[in-house]
């Protein structure tokens, strides 16, 4: 919006207005972007975290679960939304709105926003334990990331929603035959060169999964306090390094990546998602004064699923995303092998102490903190290993 105002300006007054040029700039878009965030967030958490109290959301905790965690109960949760109204505002208010890009991911991560702002609050005002029903939850992603999916699929190899239509009927027409351009293949990191063709329904069916994937692994994580949101903040920072690279023709050419028209944009929004995430972490840090919830978690791994999507880093969102794989897999694992026991054996056998995986290190003996900050070491050096790929290829 402001983007726009600026330009309005300094047609009618170039020479007297000349200084409002800077906003023309990504990078410093992207910066002001991070601090109106985490202004928001600061400057509106407390009252978030009073109304949210005063309207008795308070976090349920499992009897059977860690002893430590207890002393949680009653903790304002759903505060996610505080992270999304700072990621929306400061988004709006820096980046450019005839950007599709951006679009989708604000569109994914708010609907995905209000697929856990339902099932938080079934939860905790209709005090139903089991809060939206697993496949109900799984519909409603499933529907979002699909619609998502099948967008980008024509958008990432075109320009302008016009080509985007365009190429969406020439598919249709040729008995959905017709392929994709090469930059929407497969990247594989650390090699030059190598690519896999995806066609449309491979393309499809990868960027849903990873859509959802997130989102649901993101939701896993977060479980302890302060857990989630740091490697939220790391990983999308890198993938807004990786957003901007892809849509600078320089760039993208001298580092082998596709180039993608309007990408670039995306580092405004994983700059407010920054932003918003540390002013989060103030309150949610131990002992927190207010958890995420589905509201939060849902919606902040569709936004890094999107964005992975987008940049044609999947598979580099994995590796930086790690921890969030680790804690989506421990409860896949966990609950296959449990099944898997209990009908051949007649009782059900666990691999890990408890998942998801951080409830397992607790149970051994670690820390809330030590699992906490641990995590995030291994993020860090994960996110590294991400951007290293930039160059190592």
């Amino acid at each position: 919006m402001l983007l726009s105002l600026t330009q309005w300006l300094l047609a009618l007054y170039p020479e007297d207005l000349g200084f409002l040029r800077v906003f023309q700039y990504l990078t410093f878009r992207a910066v002001l972007a991070a601090m109106t965030a985490l202004l928001i967030g600061l400057a509106f958490g407390p009252w978030v975290i009073r109304k949210l109290t005063e309207m008795k959301i308070g976090q349920p905790i499992r009897e059977y679960g860690v002893q430590a965690h207890l002393g949680k109960r009653g903790t304002p949760t759903m505060g996610g939304v505080l992270v999304l109204i700072g990621i929306g505002v400061s988004t709006l208010l820096w980046f450019d709105w005839s950007n599709r890009f951006v679009w989708v991911v604000m569109l994914v991560t708010f609907g995905f926003g209000a697929i856990g702002w339902a099932d938080d609050y079934r939860k905790v005002v209709h005090k139903d334990p089991e809060g939206m029903r697993s496949r109900e939850k799984f519909f409603w992603q499933s529907l979002i990331g699909l619609v998502a999916a099948l967008y980008l699929a024509f958008s990432v190899a075109e320009t302008s929603n016009l080509r985007v239509l365009e190429l969406f009927l020439n598919w249709v027409s040729s008995g959905f035959s017709a392929e994709l351009p090469p930059r929407a293949d497969l990247m594989v990191p650390f090699f030059k060169s190598i690519s896999y063709p995806l066609g449309v329904f491979g393309f499809i069916a990868l960027s849903w999964f990873v859509i959802v994937g997130a989102s649901n692994a993101v939701n896993f994580t977060d479980g302890l306090d302060g857990l989630a949101i740091m490697p939220v903040v790391l990983v999308g920072s890198a993938l807004g390094v990786f957003a901007y690279v892809v849509g600078r023709a320089d760039f993208s050419r001298y580092l082998l990546f596709p180039h993608i028209p309007g990408a670039g944009e995306l580092l405004v929004f994983c700059a407010a998602m920054a932003g918003a995430g540390l002013a989060f972490l103030w309150f949610n840090a131990n002992p927190a004064q207010v958890f995420m919830g589905d509201v939060g978690a849902l919606a902040l791994g569709g936004a890094l699923g999107t964005i992975a999507v987008i940049t044609r880093q999947e598979i580099v969102l994995a590796i930086m995303g790690g921890i969030f794989v680790a804690e989506a897999l421990s409860v896949i694992i966990q609950v296959s092998w449990f099944k898997y026991t209990k009908r051949r054996y007649g009782v059900g056998r666990r691999v890990f102490l408890m998942a998801p995986l951080h409830h397992h290190f607790e149970k051994k003996g670690w820390g809330e903190t030590q699992v906490v900050v641990r995590f995030w070491i291994i993020t860090m050096l994960l996110c590294l290993v991400g951007l290293a790929s930039l160059k190592l290829r």
